[in-house]
């Protein structure tokens, strides 16, 4: 299978682990949908509980068969490119570094925070440089962080 362009190797293969394992899930719940509730409300209640779950699989399956296959673009128009690199110094003093991912199922499994291009985050970095300082909301209020260094990717 060829490399989606914007997901690396890594991802990839995390998204197919993640693929075979809600097929799975799926696999094992869906003959129990064909069952005739003859019983109870209550068996009628877990036949409803069992088909929802089995949607929300279904919803999840097609949106990794998207990013599998390219249907869904990993990179955002004007933003930052997949792969940048971020060091930002927060309000607080506080220093981190960061990787622009074009997908959150990017997210390496070492330490490293990741943000997406089209997060708030991603949005304020793009367009600005090192040195430059960058405003945006989150849900508890403003965040103003200073861009200490700014590396594209290679």
């Amino acid at each position: 299978m060829t490399s989606t362009p914007g997901l690396s190797p890594a991802t990839r293969s995390r998204l197919e682990r993640e693929l075979e394992q809600l097929r799975k899930q799926r696999a094992e719940l869906l003959p129990r949908l064909g069952e005739d509730p003859l019983g109870d409300s209550a068996d009628q209640a877990d036949l409803v509980e069992r088909s929802e779950v089995v949607s929300r699989l279904d919803r999840r399956i097609n949106e990794v068969v998207d990013l599998l296959h390219g249907q869904i673009s990993t990179e955002s128009e004007g933003g930052l490119p997949s792969g940048t690199k971020v060091t930002l110094r927060f309000d607080d003093g506080s220093v981190e570094d960061m990787v622009v991912v074009g997908v959150a199922a990017e997210a390496d499994e070492d330490d490293t925070s990741t943000l997406t291009a089209d997060s708030p985050l991603g949005q304020a970095l793009a367009g600005h440089q090192e040195g430059d300082t960058v405003t945006y909301r989150t849900p508890k209020g403003e965040v103003t962080a200073e861009i200490v260094k700014l590396t594209p990717p290679r």
